[in-house]
């Protein structure tokens, strides 16, 4: 019995090993790996990001929002019954005599307040359309800032590997020279720490290199269990503008920003306009045709009975006194409007601002590449001295290493460099408004 009841257990025990074990097998299974460009990134992200299909979806919103001003314009003819016993005299219901059909329509000719607010529809659906720009800007400026920061942090990944590859090398000559006694064991210490920070840095640098392609497939449009893997590429950075003035000049005109607070002043002030128009007199046109029965026994009090029964004219009116209401209402329309000029005004000098700044990033990101560059010229020559002081005998191989590992930290600090100027650069194309052009 204890031996069933072992074997029951070594079952049990079994499945559950193996279902530790699928379950991370199947994650990795789902996940999916996307090796990609950064032009075929940013083609990626705007066609399948959910912020733009969202946006999208406003516009839509807006663009049917004219239809539904407009439609009050159009005839609207309704088809019913208003059939009833009457006993006495045939009285009306809802405003009608019983009839067997009854027929209603009814259209705006002339209504001032109404064609406001169909003209107020049409700005905003140009204001949404104007947002959609702005958003495929932004997704595209994100795409590609997440995308190089997944290019940086794979390079910095591999050039810390090399690196912790070389100090482990400088550990091992370390250790033979103290075992040999031409060292202090303090040295062999000093070794070991300079491999743990190596290897702490590549473990951070996989993570980062992990969340940053993590985030990337996200703003792509793809499962946050995937990853996008940024391939290493040769790229053309994008043309610059010939001054700082310039690049200040575009950046105005090209502001979407600027462009929606526009528009969103144009449609307050068509608001204003129609509540204003609620003084006008509006004149609809109305029409109207009743079947009547026979039974309802208008031939009895009535001289002469119809059944086929129609109308056809126009309603006609005019506010004598339409209270204070539309007074207050423009008042806080106004108010609503100065508040939108401040705020592109702000937005203006925020813009320009923004624009100075990135031109004098570019500026000082050129200058720290260019000692980037030097600094890893200065490591790399250091290198070939060690290797012929090495051939001469007066060099080691940890002193190599040591040598190389410090060229390989040159290398990810002149990579570092040259991301922060790639980053400044497309974040001054983005501002200019020739991003997507740059990026197609």
């Amino acid at each position: 019995m204890c031996g069933v009841t072992d074997y029951r257990r070594y079952n049990d025990y079994m499945r559950t090993i193996a279902l530790l074990l699928f379950i991370p097998l199947a994650c990795a299974l789902h996940a999916e790996v996307h090796h990609l460009t950064l032009r075929q990134a940013v083609e990626m992200a705007l066609k399948q990001n959910t912020e733009i299909m969202m946006a999208r979806l406003d516009e839509q919103q807006a663009l049917q929002g004219v239809r539904v001003a407009q439609d009050p314009f159009t005839p609207r003819i309704t088809v019913g019954s208003g059939l009833a016993y009457s006993n006495g005299f045939p009285m009306s219901i809802e405003g009608s005599a019983p009839s067997v059909v009854q027929a209603y329509a009814k259209q705006f000719i002339f209504n001032r307040q109404q064609s406001y607010v169909v003209a107020q529809a049409k700005e905003q659906a140009r204001g949404a359309g104007i947002g959609v720009s702005a958003r495929v800007d932004e997704v595209a400026m994100r795409t590609a800032s997440l995308f190089l920061d997944a290019e940086r942090a794979a390079r910095a990944s591999d050039m810390a590997r090399k690196q912790a590859d070389s100090l482990d090398k400088v550990t091992q000559s370390v250790k033979s020279q103290v075992e040999e006694g031409r060292v202090l064991p303090i040295e062999s210490k000093k070794a070991a720490l300079n491999l743990a920070r190596a290897r702490q840095l590549v473990a951070s640098l996989e993570s980062d290199q992990e969340f940053a392609e993590t985030s990337l497939a996200v703003v792509l449009g793809f499962s946050a269990e995937d990853r996008a893997r940024a391939v290493q590429e040769d790229r053309k950075p994008p043309e610059m503008p010939v001054s700082e003035e310039a690049a200040v000049e575009s950046a105005v005109q090209s502001s979407k920003q600027l462009r929606q607070l526009e528009s969103k002043i144009v449609a307050k002030g068509l608001e204003i306009r129609g509540d204003r128009a609620a003084r006008l007199p509006r004149i609809d046109l109305v029409a109207q045709y009743g079947l009547f029965a026979k039974f309802n026994h208008y031939e009895d009090y009535f001289r002469k009975f119809q059944r086929s029964n129609g109308e056809l004219g126009i309603s006609f009116q005019l506010p004598v006194l339409p209270g204070p209401g539309i007074s207050a209402l423009t008042q806080q329309r106004n108010a609503e409007v100065e508040h939108l000029r401040l705020e592109m005004k702000n937005t203006r000098n925020n813009i320009i601002m923004t624009a100075r700044q990135s031109w004098r990033d570019i500026t000082k990101a050129e200058a720290a590449r260019e000692v980037a560059r030097l600094d890893l010229e200065v490591a790399r020559e250091q290198v070939n001295i060690q290797l012929a002081l090495m051939q001469e005998g007066r060099a080691s191989m940890g002193q190599v290493e040591e040598a190389r590992a410090g060229e390989d930290a040159k290398w990810i600090a002149f990579y570092d460099a040259g991301y922060a100027l790639e980053k400044a650069q497309w974040s001054l194309a983005h501002q200019t408004g020739d991003l997507i052009s740059a990026l197609r």
